[in-house]
């Protein structure tokens, strides 16, 4: 009798041990339990990713989704981390200068036979094709929004002074300097000095240049340089005497935040820069106040625009590939993309969306529906996997501010760039 009895508590023990186990597991008896880890971190950001998965648990009762977010400035790096230890993640935030590392780890799942089945793929637009096959011609991730730069406005000042809102870079220059000196104080371009400077200046400039390789637009077709001629001179000759002209001279020092305080205040009434910037100054400014505007182009006829964007992947360690998918699926859908993007502030990845959703296809962001659809539109990548594009940034800032200040030529300059990038 007590050897039964003994038998049936081991037996008990046992079987509880497989049940918590389960429960451990997931959450619950039955859960499957994804674990999502976020790299563009930012409270707001957070908040609005968090409230989507909320309201997919509430719709899939069977799945839990743990969020990891770790701090914007250490995430890509935590996330690196995490793949090279193999640990079981489900679901990450791949972005364009960390996709070509995580493949060539062998980190990322082809999603190519989970989006042959997937009817909305029909709707995206030819640059979320782009993007997804950014490595091998491979869909490692399905794109979530992008970054594009258009010219933001501020209508109410050039209205003051009779000003017309400019089409071409020329035009540009022209009414930065019109604007200088109207009032105290009163400037024309809000100036990017500081941090990822080369993001805007290079936009401006390729428009007058043309002719190079858009996979990676630093080198010209001649093999040099892309400013390494006449045209690119000339280009950034305009662009230093527009500086000095017609922009704040603390502006050299001048990052993000300093160009939003400089547009919502009116002393630099034109801006360059990315959808995101409607929520930095939402409620500071009325609508009736400013507009944005398709980039202008250059001499060329064309304006050239790169463009950075973030995407879902499924990790090669996920233990619950399907399960992730329908979740990613679900969020990239059109109707969840586009709240995404309007809770956000960047471009949606779909076609329908800018063309049927009021809110891309009128008001602001119509500049960037023109511009996706415009012939004279022509869309260029960095070389984001060349082992000099890390340091690039530094590198391009100090010498671009040594030529501002005129301790170098604009020949100097440009020798100093292509020899880093080894022309």
């Amino acid at each position: 009798m007590r050897k039964a009895i003994a038998a049936l508590l081991v037996l008990a023990v046992l079987i509880g041990g497989v049940f918590a186990g389960g429960a451990e597991e997931g959450g619950q008896s039955g859960t499957v339990k994804l674990t999502f880890v976020e790299t563009m971190t930012s409270p707001s950001r957070t908040q609005v990713i968090q409230g989507m998965i909320d309201e997919y648990e509430a719709q899939n009762p069977g799945i839990e989704i743990e969020l990891i977010s770790p701090p914007y400035e250490q995430a890509d790096n935590k996330l690196t981390m995490m793949l090279n230890s193999n640990q079981e993640l489900d679901i990450i935030e791949t972005r364009d200068y960390t996709v070509k590392q995580f493949v060539n780890n062998g980190k990322l799942t082809d999603l190519t036979p989970y989006l042959e089945n997937w009817d909305a793929t029909d709707d995206w637009m030819d640059l979320t094709w782009e993007a997804a096959k950014t490595v091998n011609d491979t869909p490692y991730f399905v794109p979530q929004f992008f970054y594009v730069k258009a010219l933001f406005v501020r209508t109410d000042i050039l209205d003051q002074y009779g000003i017309e809102i400019p089409t071409t870079m020329d035009e540009l220059y022209a009414a930065c300097k019109e604007l200088t000196g109207k009032a105290p104080g009163q400037y024309g371009l809000a100036f990017r000095g500081k941090a990822n400077t080369y993001k805007i200046s290079d936009m401006m400039l390729l428009g007058d240049v043309g002719n190079v390789n858009v996979d990676n637009f630093h080198e010209g077709l001649d093999g040099k340089f892309f400013l390494d001629n006449e045209a690119g001179r000339e280009a950034l000759a305009k662009y230093v005497d527009v500086f000095r002209t017609a922009c704040p001279p603390d502006s050299i020092n001048w990052g993000f935040n300093e160009q939003i305080n400089g547009f919502v205040s009116g002393t630099t009434p034109f801006l360059i820069q990315d959808p995101d910037t409607f929520s930095s100054f939402a409620g500071q400014l009325d609508p009736s106040q400013y507009t944005v505007v398709p980039l202008p182009v250059g001499t060329t006829g064309k304006r050239y625009l790169d463009y950075g964007f973030n995407g879902l992947s499924i990790p090669t360690t996920s233990k619950h590939p399907q399960e992730a998918w329908d979740f990613i699926k679900w969020m990239t859908s059109p109707e969840n993309n586009a709240a995404f993007c309007k809770a956000y502030g960047p471009l949606p990845i779909y076609n329908s969306v800018f063309q049927e959703d009021p809110y891309f296809s009128t008001g602001g962001y119509q500049a960037w529906a023109e511009e996706l659809n415009d012939e004279n539109t022509v869309f260029v990548k960095y070389p984001l996997d060349a082992p000099e594009y890390p340091a690039w940034a530094q590198v391009q800032e100090q010498s671009m501010q040594s030529l501002l200040l005129g301790n170098i030529t604009i020949d100097e300059a440009i020798q100093t760039w292509s020899d880093y990038w080894g022309f």
